[in-house]
This record gives C-alpha cells, structure tokens and sequence, in this order.
C-alpha cells in the first residue's frame, strides 16, 4: 500500500519528509502533481494512440537539426531534448528540491481549484533495487545514462528486442541546459513495463504527499515569496515577459 500524507503548509511538508527521510542516507527526488490522482507514468505510456517512438524521435529530428546548435551525441540527449519541448517519451523529470516539486504541484492551480495536488519523493536507488542495479560496494549507487546499466533503455535497442520488458530506472544525467540546472532536474526511464512507478515492487520507495484543493492558492503565493517563479524555474526570455506581463494585470 502506498503511504500518503496530507499537508497543509510548506513548514507541514518539509516537517512530514524530515520524519520520513531524516535518517535516511541515500538521495531524495521530488515531483509534484496537479491532481493527486496522476500517477507517475511518462507522456509515452500514456498516449492514446500508437505511435512508434522511433516515427517520434524521427519527426522531432526532421525539423529540430536545423534549429539546434550542437547535434545531439546520441538518442539519449535526443530523448532530454524531446521532452523540454513537451514531446512524449519514456523520461519522467523529478527533481532534488521539494519545493521546486511543490511549485510545479501548484502553479497551474487555477486550471485545477477543485483538485487536491499532490508532491511524490522517490527514493531513487531503492526504486532501482528492484530493477537488479546495486553496487555491492555503493549501497545508495544511481547509474548515469552513460554507463552500460542503461544500455537497454536505448531507443535503439527497445526497437531491435520489442519482447524484452525491464522495469523503470532512477538516472543522473549531465545538466546541460538552464533549465534543467535551475530545477535540480534527475530523470527516470521506463523501459516496455507500462508499469507506473509507484507500482513496483512494495511501493516502500514512494511516498505521497497531499495538498488539499483549498490550500493550493495560499501556499503558491507564499513560495513566490521565497523566490519561486515562472523565471526561476525557466530562466528564458519569454518568462521575463510573463513576470512582467503579470504584474501589470
């Protein structure tokens, strides 16, 4: 049974994840939510409609080449490429600050008032145990996309061996944008298990934490008083433009 918790403050959250991590040595991710009821799958394995990752990747590719400055090293530099443009793929951002989760959980809080939101923490090493990633000599090891853990998690060797189905990894990969950067962002990759993350296994490395609907206003405004905001999650030109937008509305 996945463990949930409601908080009703910022001083409530981080209070409940020091109760449930404070001894806890290995990394902490965070990813918030809209709606409590998402669960932690990827744009991909959500899609209604069949479409081959390889035919999405080759689109992007077709009309991405001429707009990039550096050529992708390979599909997995083009799968963190697709998904900051909002194309669908196996990745799940998370990141290591649950503030920046709690203000991903509550931005868009107008289009969802009624909903309760909701921030998840992952362990992330814990969640790869049940893959069979463990460092004898690491107790808390999270692989880089680099190293051959996560060779099979390729687009190109998914699409050569369709019938072998592997569960979902926790992996760093290098902050090579602001993005990513400014969101602490770390990624998970699901492999062909449509599973959801917090399925697998026990669900002991999944904990989810509730923001009731008549919250979510409240505590937005506060972490846009310690900082947060559309330009410091997005540190690009167009979020200048809404900041400044908004304040003259």
């Amino acid at each position: 049974m996945i463990k949930e918790k409601v908080v009703t403050t910022i001083q409530e959250l981080i209070a409940a994840i020091e109760n449930d991590h404070g001894e806890y040595k290995g990394s902490i991710w965070y990813r918030g939510h809209s709606d409590k009821e998402w669960s932690l799958t990827p744009g991909y394995l959500r899609l209604t409609k069949y479409i081959s990752e390889t035919t999405l990747m080759r689109s992007f590719k077709q009309s991405a080449v001429m707009l990039i400055e550096k050529d992708p090293k390979n599909s997995f530099d083009w799968l963190f490429l697709m998904q900051h443009h909002g194309v669908p793929t196996r990745l799940l951002d998370w990141t290591e600050s649950p503030l920046v989760a709690l203000y991903f959980a509550l931005c868009h809080h107008e289009n969802h008032a009624d909903k309760d939101a909701a921030v998840w923490s992952l362990r992330p090493s814990d969640l790869n145990k049940n893959a069979n990633i463990i460092d004898p000599k690491e107790e808390f090891f999270i692989p880089s996309f680099e190293d051959e853990e996560l060779e099979n998690y390729k687009v190109e060797t998914l699409a050569s061996n369709p019938r072998l189905k592997q569960l979902p990894v926790a992996s760093i990969a290098t902050r090579n944008n602001s993005r990513i950067q400014a969101q602490l962002g770390v990624f998970t990759i699901h492999h062909l298990d449509p599973r959801a993350i917090e399925e697998i296994g026990d669900h002991s490395h999944v904990i989810k934490y509730i923001i009731p609907s008549d919250r979510r206003e409240i505590i937005y405004k506060q972490l846009g008083l310690l900082g947060f905001s559309k330009f410091t999650m997005f540190p690009e030109l167009s979020s200048i433009g809404e900041n400044i937008k908004k304040g003259c509305l």
